[in-house]
């Protein structure tokens, strides 16, 4: 099948060649010239504008845009009036979903389908597949239905969920048509929510054992530290490294994400490259705005994010409000590392 990728950054550029891997047509456009020359080097048809791009495309179309979530509305308003009815435009990044049934009603006034896609797999995905949640009208998500399963990661050597049986679903090749316009954003929405609960609980779990060997330093008695009862009970040096990976067989906590931090610490025991300031792309806030809204309490996803935002400094004022206070009730002074 011919389709479009708009935007070859970090991923957009491997699901193209994944999907030419696959046997699909590609045709490519970027502001970077050098990401579609590279492209093209390996069998796709490069654009030199938004224009050129969509001429090459045969109707009816298929977009697919890899692009930011701020920048959407502004690439939707350009190709827009280059479009026809019956294309189809997908929106792969990470849009709020709000904003995906806001796009998909003014754009099916046109005769234009409008899905949302959301895709996790990250720098990896050009080797083990992306995971797709999809949103959108049937017609369009069955006319890409191949694209899909190129994209997805498909079975692997993943076992089959107990009382599944015939031919595999979408779902257990790694992607799903989750419902209307909307859904899928809606489904990665809570899916990168839980990733930054999980992140977090691995987080607070190593650094734990990091701090194993608090019994060992030496402690100054003061007024200002809660001393620790017995140092005896927390001597231990442990390799976090070594846990990590011994975790990664037959724990139930192994994971992905667990592959990935024995990785780092492998790599890297201290971690001394990093500063430990976290960013967050939106999907968390979402996540938390919408548990608010429909009255689902979500604990850990919201104090995940909120550990996000005391990372990047912005408990800062509030810290130091607080150090007033002890200091204006009982006198007391900052105590100096």
């Amino acid at each position: 099948m011919q389709i479009g990728m708009l935007g070859l950054g970090r991923m957009g550029a491997n699901m193209a060649r994944r999907l030419m891997q696959d046997g699909h047509e590609c045709v490519v456009f970027d502001r970077n010239e050098n990401a579609v020359q590279e492209l093209q080097k390996e069998g796709a048809a490069g654009s030199d504008d938004l224009k050129h791009f969509v001429e090459q495309l045969q109707q009816p179309r298929a977009i697919w845009m890899m692009v930011p979530a701020a920048v959407v509305d502004s690439v939707i308003a350009d190709i827009q009036p280059l479009l026809q009815a019956d294309d189809v435009l997908i929106d792969g990044g990470n849009s709020w979903f709000k904003d995906d049934i806001r796009r998909g009603d003014s754009l099916q006034e046109s005769g234009i389908h409008y899905l949302d896609v959301g895709t996790s797999g990250g720098v990896w995905g050009l080797e083990r597949g992306y995971c797709l949640m999809i949103g959108g009208d049937n017609s369009a998500v069955e006319r890409l239905d191949s694209v899909f399963a190129s994209l997805a990661p498909g079975m692997g050597d993943i076992e089959r969920t107990g009382g599944r049986e015939g031919d595999p679903s979408p779902s257990e090749q790694g992607y799903l048509h989750c419902g209307p316009g909307g859904a899928g954003h809606f489904v990665k929405m809570v899916h990168n929510g839980i990733e930054y609960g999980i992140m977090a609980a691995y987080a607070e779990g190593f650094n734990i054992l990091q701090h194993a060997n608090a019994g060992d330093a030496e402690h100054v008695a003061d007024a200002e530290t809660s001393p620790l009862a017995n140092p005896r009970d927390y001597q231990f040096n442990i390799d976090t490294a070594e846990v990590a990976e011994v975790w990664r067989r037959g724990s139930v906590v192994a994971s992905w994400l667990l592959d990935l931090s024995a990785i780092s610490l492998k790599n890297s025991p201290q971690l001394s490259e990093f500063s430990g300031r976290v960013s967050d792309s939106g999907e968390g806030r979402w996540t938390s705005m919408a548990a608010i809204e429909t009255g689902a309490p979500a604990h850990v996803l919201t104090a995940a994010l909120f550990n996000r935002f005391n990372s990047r400094g912005e408990a800062d004022f509030g810290d130091k409000l607080l150090s007033a206070m002890r200091f204006q009730f009982g006198g007391h002074h900052e105590k100096k590392d």
